[in-house]
């Protein structure tokens, strides 16, 4: 929906008029490279879409947030006196975690009404969760500045947007996905290191190629995944390793070279796998962004290759939907590297293909897709575009 159409919406659903209303927006992401390594204090490699949160929002200085959606029918009522209480809704529990943690650091929390309008596919890997979030974000911090308490920090909304679906979701996530929703740049991936939270754009100039994301069409949920068995493998993982490695603070500290001196030793089955992944993965993450520096292309697009190959063989996150797609993304003529992105367990792939084969890429991989696994996917015409921001037409 334009911004026009949803301040009409918005004024059937809540009354008055458009003339006191404000729109924020957050991005999702595509991670290029550098999977399930953020919370092992590795480098990532993401960008922000176009596809996108917006929030139609009014303040009221009233005790609530109300909340609604132009995808579905639930109203919800946010006490702001009573934050902790929303846990388990079925919609609007991301709203109400981040509110409550924003609280608790110190913004000013006012009441207001709120409509949100998300086009990033749900359960895809391209962070709607943290689109969303970060958006709630944005605009709770926008009505905090106007009421004297702490303003809009674009670093401090993505730590409080994880932290609050670490701590009131319960999902354990790394920063990435809400660092990318709230800093991307147009046209610029962020190499981010997630220790430090130090980072740097990298213009994102693929040449004659161009990204394709593709959604596998099988949703997931995180809570119901092995998402958060596979944290808890890596944090093993790093116990062991400080045994023989005593100054690492974190997988991404232990150097590939060093990781195969010494694992074998303290390491066995699934949790040497789980590390070997983020080990390497961090490594393909710094060759990676050096790759597209050069302009070297089809290497960076070999580096995606590999990764997928990781994540299906040593991290075991991908599932045979993802697997059939990447795969025949991979032999399609005109594609030079093809992975899962996201956190697994279905969602999407992003490919890199000759622009002047895009068109018949995308014909090949459905037909044959969905001969594979009786499912069509869904193809999506996307560009990098900037992260949170506030929105003035």
């Amino acid at each position: 929906m334009t911004v026009t159409e949803l301040k009409k919406a918005f004024v059937e659903i809540y009354g008055g008029s458009e003339d006191d209303l404000r729109v924020f927006s957050a991005a999702g992401r595509v991670n290029l490279i550098g999977e399930h390594i953020d919370y092992c204090g590795g480098k990532v490699f993401p960008a922000a879409l176009n596809l996108r949160t917006t929030v139609v929002a009014r303040k009221t200085n009233a005790d609530v947030i109300r909340l609604a959606a132009t995808t579905i029918s639930d109203r919800v009522t946010l006490e702001i006196n009573n934050l902790d209480a929303y846990r388990d809704l079925k919609w609007g529990d991301y709203q109400a975690g981040v509110a409550f943690v924003m609280k608790q650091s110190g913004y000013e929390i006012v009441g207001c009404d709120l409509l949100y309008d998300t086009t990033v596919p749900f359960g895809s890997g391209l962070s709607s969760s943290a689109s969303i979030e970060v958006a709630t974000g944005r605009t709770l911090a926008a009505f905090s500045a106007e009421k004297g308490g702490k303003g809009v920090d674009l670093i401090d909304l993505a730590v409080l947007g994880q932290k609050s679906e670490n701590t009131y979701n319960g999902v354990n996530c790394g920063i990435m996905d809400q660092f990318a929703s709230s800093l991307g740049k147009k046209d610029n991936a962020i190499l981010l290191n997630c220790k430090t939270l130090e980072y740097d754009y990298v213009p994102l100039d693929l040449g004659d190629y161009a990204l394709v994301i593709a959604n596998c069409n099988k949703p997931r949920s995180l809570q119901d995944s092995k998402y958060n068995e596979r944290r808890a493998e890596c944090e093993e993982a790093l116990t062991k390793l400080q045994t023989v490695i005593p100054n690492a603070t974190c997988l991404a500290d232990i150097t590939p070279k060093q990781f195969n001196e010494v694992a074998g030793k303290v390491l066995s089955g699934k949790v040497y796998d789980r590390a070997k992944h983020v080990v390497e993965e961090c490594a393909r993450v710094i060759d990676s962004a050096e790759a597209l520096k050069k302009g070297e292309i089809v290497k960076f697009g070999e580096y995606l290759n590999q990764s997928h190959y990781s994540l299906r063989d040593l991290y075991e996150v991908t599932g045979d939907y993802l697997d059939a797609l990447s795969a025949r993304s991979r032999e399609t003529e005109g594609c030079i590297g093809s992975r899962m992105t996201g956190a697994g367990f279905g969602g999407c792939t992003v490919s890199i293909v000759k622009k002047d084969k895009v068109e018949e890429f995308i014909k090949t991989v459905d037909e044959k897709y969905f001969a594979d696994m009786g499912v069509r996917a869904s193809f999506y015409a996307t560009s990098i575009e900037n992260g949170a921001q506030e929105i003035f037409e």
